[in-house]
């Protein structure tokens, strides 16, 4: 077996190089957030909406099966894919969790613990009880981007851009209230629609990660690249550049040792990941 060979040979196939493409999009669109949520300690939010998606993604699973919904929403939702309507419910849920943290006095950890424990049980009785859905779960759990339609391809290139974009356009509001969202809001700063924005960028992202490694192991490609470039750099732009290039090759190496050693693609890329947090890590202690 010649890796080298293997590599060439994948990359003639054209379900290697979308799964390469949505990949290194959404890589890019965690390690961007990433900064922002683990700084901000929001990174249990990531966890949270991942549990949330998974309630989301058998919400649109029944519904496409159901021939009201065919006839009616489908018009301008595809039902070929799960992946709007799941954006459209886990930003709905990231909403409540902000507002149980302003409103009903629940700290932020706690508003999650709800919100995402309630998700998985409500999600759990969907499937159990809806003998009619004919999906493999384990794909949405874990992810199979291998085997990625070309709508999710469509709907993963348009969304990964969008986020990027806001993030790039608004890269100074997002640092500030990182900082300092007491001072951000003094200097005039719409802090609570920032947060707001935050959240949905994090709920399309959570959604798109679906595919790539699934609802169970989302987070950690927002959380394990941020994580291990806070420990290289000390500056906030280096930290991101350092983010997405770890995140980056974590997506292309997971796919790459996935398919020449038929390994589970989304496993693989967590395992990338935290197999570069343990190095970094060690460098450092040496350093020390």
């Amino acid at each position: 077996m010649n890796p080298i060979t293997d590599i060439i040979e994948a990359l003639q196939y054209g379900f290697m190089l979308k799964a390469i493409l949505v990949g290194v999009l959404v890589a890019v669109s965690s390690a961007l957030l990433g900064i922002f949520i683990v700084l901000k300690k929001y990174s249990m939010i990531g966890d949270g909406l991942a549990h949330v998606s998974f309630a989301a993604i058998a919400i649109s699973l029944l519904l496409s099966e159901s021939p009201f919904f065919r006839s009616t929403i489908s018009s301008f939702i595809p039902v070929e894919s799960p992946l709007i309507l799941s954006i459209i419910l886990v930003i709905l849920a990231s909403f409540a969790i902000l507002k149980l943290n302003e409103k009903a006095n629940i700290n932020g950890d706690a508003a999650i613990g709800l919100v995402s424990s309630f998700s998985i049980a409500f999600g759990y009785l969907i499937i159990f009880k809806s003998k009619g859905i004919n999906v493999n779960l384990e794909s949405f759990l874990f992810g199979n981007i291998l085997f990625i339609n070309n709508l999710d391809v469509i709907l993963s290139i348009i969304l990964s851009i969008i986020v990027i974009l806001t993030i790039i356009f608004l890269y100074n509001s997002f640092f500030s209230i990182t900082y300092d969202e007491e001072f951000s809001k003094v200097m005039g700063l719409k802090t609570k629609r920032i947060n707001y924005l935050i959240s949905i960028l994090t709920s399309i992202t959570i959604v798109l990660g679906i595919r790539v490694v699934g609802t169970m192991l989302i987070s950690s490609m927002i959380i394990f690249p941020t994580v291990t470039a806070l420990q290289l750099s000390k500056g906030f732009k280096q930290t991101i550049i350092a983010s997405c290039l770890i995140s980056v090759s974590s997506v292309i190496l997971g796919i790459f040792i996935s398919y020449i050693y038929d390994f589970p693609p989304g496993s693989m890329i967590v395992m990338i990941n935290a197999l570069f947090f343990v190095i970094v890590y060690m460098i450092q202690k040496v350093k020390l």
